[in-house]
């Protein structure tokens, strides 16, 4: 098992943070959350780990020392969305977590063997334009939309791949890279777009176990959260 972390995108909403401090090496908690998720992957025996880096990329360097991981860049990150982040790793996406490196983990929810691919997702409240996952009774996934809502699963930058989906998912970035005119595409627009033929289920977190820091805002909020502990 190994694990993509999605790190190359400019923050632009976190600035000035992000002037100089690549958005997901934002410190929350007294640590970088990328660290934070890399040493989560580790304490449940992911060795293998990806970083695909972009802006800043050099301020990622240091942590091939320290933890040991693979860094792969990519210099179109001002060009596409993250569909070409994936592209550029497709060749990893088999047995998988991939995990938006601008998401800080308060918890370690993580499995060591997940038994079908899977986004873990929670309950949030009152959100605007968020992938919203519907689901059948037996958690498996059947649609993603686009759209607003309160106390829905929404997806929460948290996914594991199975090698049979992983490969087939490979497959379409491959088409549709191929095709081009994917500029405003995400990755996950994938997996929407073919969620039917994908064996995806939905696995619950707490609301509280992870946050996407896209804004100051939600920096400060979260921090108030952490300092109200």
């Amino acid at each position: 098992m190994r694990a993509i972390l999605l790190a190359a995108g400019m923050g632009t909403r976190l600035r000035p943070l992000t002037l100089t401090t690549p958005k997901s090496l934002t410190v929350v908690n007294g640590k970088p959350m990328l660290e934070r998720q890399i040493e989560y992957l580790q304490e449940i025996g992911v060795d293998e780990i990806i970083v695909v880096t972009g802006y800043l990329a050099e301020k990622f360097a240091y942590l091939k020392n320290k933890y040991g991981v693979k860094l792969i860049h990519n210099d179109m990150y001002e060009v596409y969305n993250n569909i070409y982040t994936m592209y550029l790793v497709r060749d990893y996406l088999h047995d998988t977590y991939v995990i938006d490196a601008d998401v800080y983990l308060h918890r370690n929810f993580l499995l060591r063997e997940p038994k079908s691919s899977m986004y873990f997702s929670a309950r949030k409240p009152e959100f605007k334009g968020e992938w919203i996952i519907r689901y059948g009774d037996d958690y498996r996934v059947t649609d993603i939309v686009v759209g607003d809502g309160d106390h829905e699963y929404i997806l929460c930058g948290v996914s594991y791949w199975s090698e049979e989906d992983g490969r087939y998912i490979v497959g379409k970035l491959e088409e549709v890279v191929a095709r081009g005119g994917f500029t405003e595409l995400f990755w996950d627009d994938i997996v929407k777009d073919n969620i039917r033929d994908l064996n995806v289920y939905l696995q619950e977190i707490h609301p509280t176990d992870s946050y996407e820091i896209d804004s100051l805002a939600d920096l400060e909020k979260l921090n108030r959260m952490l300092d109200g502990e």
